[in-house]
């Protein structure tokens, strides 16, 4: 059973920057394709941005895309969201996702594992 946790959330002000963590214990790291969602209050969870199991290929939604970067290190079991130029619409809980081998897609029910969560705020 794989298990994740992220951590990295926080309280940040318009333009500003955090970095969000995903430490993933259990099984083989390197087997997963990782992704980032969120959820803001009254809404569906909605994917950001996803990276294969080589780190290779990424994918982003529309909305993050130039302002975010997800990466991944193997040495450490951990992926990253890096998030920049953030902006208030960008608040919402954060939760990381792994799925076996491949990316399934952008739809948050597709995916097998999943993180507790970590509240973003960007004040305005």
């Amino acid at each position: 059973q794989v298990q994740l946790v992220e951590s990295g959330g926080g309280l940040v002000q318009a333009g500003g920057s955090l970095r969000l963590s995903c430490t993933v214990s259990g099984r083989t790291f390197n087997r997963y394709a990782m992704g980032w969602f969120r959820q803001a209050p009254g809404k569906e969870r909605e994917f950001v941005a996803a990276i294969s199991t080589s780190g290779g290929i990424t994918d982003y939604a529309d909305s993050v895309k130039g302002r975010f970067t997800i990466s991944r290190d193997s040495g450490k079991r951990t992926v990253y969201l890096q998030m920049n130029s953030l902006k208030p619409e960008d608040t919402a809980v954060y939760y990381c996702a792994a799925h076996t081998s491949v990316v399934p897609g952008w739809v948050a029910a597709l995916w097998g594992y999943w993180g507790q969560g970590t509240q973003v705020t960007v004040s305005s």
